[in-house]
């Protein structure tokens, strides 16, 4: 798992010599910055395997860094919260993040999203298995390549692999828990909000209306299937 290139954004120094220590004792090679401009600056120079970003920053926030990220990157993002602030998870997760920590945390949790995050950007060790098609959605594992009716959809590495995950399934119905232990791990078992806010996301680049949905369908209280439209 060690090796990759991890930004880390925090204006508060402590927090940021905690990340930086706990993510270099554990193998990874780290780079700092302390606002959304400086991340902006170091990510646009040299770009991170993963981001692990503070929410609130002065001056340029880490929404906007989140934003402006995703916009041209898949790169993974983690981002750090304050203990109770749901709305912040919420609009962090629909901006493209991948995961959260919310302060104050511990090393090994820490540890454990970041590698829990990295391993879903990796993909599936061995064999490519065969490009599924589903309807006029074409999912290449290849290439990692997503099309619907010949458009190119890029996704982050977890909207990735949660549509992979209902299409290798297509037809059949999963269940929440899951979704969340084959997408995101075992430790993510009840975490129904980033699973849902991570559907949201995925519903919106498929162009597939919740309201009448031609590819993720919703069974109230079951969970989720794909299907191949009428």
């Amino acid at each position: 798992m060690a090796g990759e290139r991890i930004l880390a954004v925090d204006d508060e120094p402590r927090y940021l010599e905690i990340i930086r220590f706990n993510l270099e004792t554990a193998g990874y090679r780290v780079a700092c910055a302390a606002s959304g401009e400086e991340a902006l600056d170091v990510f646009t120079a040299d770009d991170a395997d993963l981001i692990v970003l503070d929410l609130m920053l002065p001056g340029i926030d880490g929404f906007e860094v989140c934003r402006l990220v995703r916009e041209r990157s898949s790169c993974p993002v983690i981002m750090l919260t304050a203990k109770g602030a749901e709305e912040d998870k919420v609009r962090g997760l629909r901006l493209g993040a991948d995961d959260y920590v919310t302060k104050p945390f511990s090393a090994q949790e820490l540890l454990a999203r970041v590698e829990a995050v990295l391993r879903r950007a990796r993909g599936p060790e061995g064999e490519r298995p065969a490009t599924i098609v589903v309807g006029d959605l074409s999912i290449d594992p290849q290439r990692k390549q997503v099309t619907v009716a010949g458009r190119d959809v890029r996704l982050s590495p977890t909207e990735y692999r949660l549509l992979w995950c209902l299409a290798a399934n297509a037809g059949a119905l999963l269940s929440r828990d899951e979704l969340l232990t084959q997408v995101w791990g075992k430790a993510y078992k009840g975490e129904d909000e980033i699973l849902r806010v991570t559907l949201w996301r995925l519903r919106q680049k498929l162009a597939d209306d919740p309201a009448a949905p031609r590819y993720i369908v919703t069974r109230p209280g079951l969970g989720y299937m794909l299907v191949a439209p009428e």
